[in-house]
């Protein structure tokens, strides 16, 4: 084709060779979808055009959901509340050691605690206390409210627990709200009383289970403190036994409190000997007190004038003695004053005051003497008093280092004795303390039988249907959308194929396609007028051409839109050659109404010229080209390189070769000839052309790398458009020479 050389040696792009498709870009989102992001007249159009079969969906979901409510057993449901608090008080106050709650540990998590709790209202060890409380494994009436056939008579106890426990749990609803305290407990049945003692049940079996964990909890510690406390009990004994057999041994008597408190605050235990020693060191010590003071009386009497000693001149008797002494010395002085000593008188009082002298100094004398015995008596008291400390000391000493194994084995009697106390301090409180805490939890509500059913609800099964119709209806259309891959709309040529749009032709029920194109100012030849101005600027170089237009399919209506091209470009005054490529199943003859003894097979085997061959088509710028007599192998003589100087031969002499070629799907004959022209024209019919098969059309021909101009949407019915998301939606392909109607 020497056209299409000199072509590829300007433009490679123009040749079909190489990267030369300025369409590739566009399909190669052939399979990236067709419609990115959200279109919401998209979906507008897409409800519009399913709205019978949502309609259908809502309507079966909501018979569905009245058929359900009038055929479901109605249901009751019991509710109970009860507050649930982070710690309980203890009647006996908190002691170290005693159980605590963990809800009681400082930095606790709160909301994990109150988690705990509605998991244990959900454990199946609760359910079996509530079990067996109601008596529920052999209640005929229990099965008959859950739906339930009794089992017979034979039926293992564990099998039978297991089914009850499971009925409970699965009937069983428990929620927390946020932020808050109070659980909420829920059971339904058929039966509102079987509800509501199932639901208190739980409740009260909740709190009797809590308070059975915390006792419990405090069994271990006092069946500790019992074993610690007979064990220290055995020890006491033994020590004491043992402190009593070395008392005894090495003689040792110990008293009691004898001795005042040591400064630790304890009372010292003292033997008998070490009492002694204290009370004989005390009356040694007073012993000698008295001697130096009996010592001094006498060393002052003894030393001195006896009538200048205290204890004479203190003496009573002296003291009345020299006050008779002193009497008569005034007497005789008063008589010496009178008469003379030889008077009776003086002499009377001399002898007088000579017997008063001589009692003073006997009385002195005595006294003197008492001194001296009193001093003899406090010396020799004093010293066997200090002879008897001395030996006292001597056995004291002798005790101590007796005293150091007595201590060792005592200080082991009192360390036992004061854990064995306080041991059986603690085991008392635990005993007294156990099971006495008040429970952290407590009833707020206590269920009541209710009066109206639960379910089944008609608003809320209504309510339900309708959601889960929606959801329904949006499966639906979503899969009936994905593989909804019919082009019905122009916009599907660019959304599902990613070929451009070149033209649209109308759908032409009333006359001859013929005659149609035959009127100028039809809406057919309109349309193909159209789509003759857009492939004047179709590539960089304006009007390809060669052209070859084609379809996926047969009777899509490729040979119309070829004589359309082909007469419409006649008209501009283009020099036009019209080629009926189609081997198989030729039509161009018959519209022309030639006897399609010579065309294009003719050129292809005899190689005669082309001139020979063309027929004339009754306009002055058309010619036209024969199929020919259809050959035994099409695919031979198009893959022939006879094609390609037909077609050659065919460009230099005309201004502008369409080839009116058999579809792609299933033969070979369109890629190959698409290989040899400047461009190929896709015909696709609206209603009619699958995606699927539209993309096996377009992947055959792009594997020959061909230019692809475009797609051609005919026999397109704008009224089927109504429904569509379509820009072309009601738009009326009139006659412009019709009489003007009134809006």
């Amino acid at each position: 084709m020497a056209t299409a050389r000199k072509a590829a040696e300007i433009d490679p792009v123009l040749a079909g060779r190489g990267d030369r498709n300025p369409n590739e870009g566009m399909l190669d989102s052939l399979f990236a979808g067709h419609r990115p992001g959200l279109d919401l007249r998209y979906l507008a159009a897409l409800l519009r055009s399913n709205l019978a079969l949502i309609v259908a969906i809502l309507a079966a979901a909501l018979g569905v959901a009245v058929a359900a409510t009038l055929l479901t057993t109605p249901r009751f449901t019991a509710t109970a509340t009860i507050q649930i608090n982070d710690s309980s008080s203890r009647v006996l106050g908190d002691k170290d050691g005693e159980p605590a709650d963990a809800a009681d540990n400082f930095g606790y998590d709160t909301d994990r605690f109150l988690q705990t709790e509605v998991d244990i209202l959900r454990s199946r060890g609760l359910a079996i206390r509530v079990a067996q409380k109601l008596g529920l494994a052999g209640s005929a009436r229990f099965f008959a409210a859950q739906q339930v056939d009794l089992p017979a008579a034979g039926t293992a106890p564990l099998a039978l627990r297991n089914a009850v426990v499971g009925m409970l749990l699965g009937h069983l609803n428990v929620t927390l709200p946020r932020d808050s305290r109070i659980v909420t407990i829920q059971y339904d049945s058929t039966d509102p009383e079987i509800s509501a003692d199932i639901t208190n049940a739980y409740a009260g079996e909740f709190i009797q289970a809590n308070l059975q964990r915390r006792y419990d909890s405090s069994s271990y510690a006092r069946d500790f403190v019992s074993g610690q406390l007979a064990e220290t009990k055995q020890k006491l004994e033994d020590s004491e036994r043992a402190l009593n057999d070395y008392a005894r041994q090495a003689e040792l008597i110990h008293t009691e409190g004898a001795l005042p408190a040591d400064k630790s605050g304890g009372q010292n235990s003292s033997s008998v000997t070490t009492e002694s020693l204290v009370e004989l060191n005390q009356a040694a010590n007073e012993a000698t007190a008295k001697r130096i003071a009996a010592q001094g009386r006498w060393q002052a009497i003894s030393s001195g004038p006896l009538l200048g000693a205290p204890e004479v001149v203190n003496n009573p008797t002296i003291s009345s003695l020299l006050s008779q002494r002193a009497a008569i010395e005034a007497q005789l002085q008063e008589e010496q004053a009178r008469h003379l000593d030889a008077y009776p008188a003086v002499r009377a009082k001399q002898e007088e005051l000579a017997g008063i002298k001589q009692q003073i100094q006997a009385v002195a004398g005595n006294i003197r003497e008492s001194v001296k015995a009193d001093y003899a008596a406090a010396r020799n008291s004093e010293e066997q008093l200090t002879g008897e400390v001395s030996r006292l000391k001597g056995a004291t000493l002798s005790e101590q280092d007796r005293n150091v194994q007595y201590g060792l084995l005592q200080r082991e009697v009192d360390t036992n004795r004061e854990v064995y106390d306080g041991l059986l301090q603690r085991y008392k409180e635990l005993n007294a303390a156990a099971g006495i805490s008040l429970s952290n939890i407590s009833v707020i509500d206590s269920a009541d039988p209710p009066a109206s059913p639960s379910s089944p609800n008609l608003v809320k099964n209504l309510a339900m249907a309708l959601v889960v119709g929606a959801a329904l209806v949006v499966a639906t259309l979503f899969i009936k959308d994905q593989f909804d891959d019919a082009i019905r709309v122009p916009e599907d040529i660019e959304g599902k194929l990613g070929l451009p749009l070149l033209g649209i032709v109308p759908q032409n029920r009333r006359t001859d396609p013929a005659e149609a194109l035959a009127d100028p100012k039809s809406p057919m030849a309109e349309a193909y007028n159209s789509l003759r101005g857009t492939l004047m600027y179709a590539t960089t170089d304006g009007l390809p051409q060669v052209m070859l237009v084609t379809s996926a399919q047969p009777a899509e209506g490729k040979t119309i839109t070829s004589l359309a091209l082909a007469q419409g470009f006649a008209r501009m005054g283009k020099r036009v050659v019209l080629f009926d490529a189609d081997l198989r199943r030729p039509m161009l003859h018959r519209h022309i109404g030639y006897d399609n003894a010579r065309g294009l097979s003719t050129l292809l085997t005899q190689r005669e010229p082309l001139a020979q061959v063309v027929q004339p088509s009754g306009m002055e710028m058309l010619a036209l080209v024969p199929s020919g007599p259809v050959p035994a192998s099409p695919t031979e003589l198009v893959s022939s390189p006879r094609l390609e100087a037909v077609l050659q031969e065919a460009a230099l002499s005309y201004d502008v070769v369409i080839i009116d070629s058999p579809p792609v799907l299933g033969l070979a004959d369109a890629p190959m000839i698409a290989a040899l022209v400047d461009g190929v024209i896709f015909v696709v019919e609206a209603e009619r052309g699958r995606r699927g098969a539209l993309k096996t059309a377009l992947r055959r021909l792009k594997a020959m790398r061909p230019v692809l101009l475009g797609a051609v949407l005919t026999k397109f019915d704008p009224a089927k458009a109504g429904n569509r998301y379509s820009e072309y939606a009601g738009y009326d392909f009139y006659r412009y020479d019709a009489p003007a109607q009134d809006e």
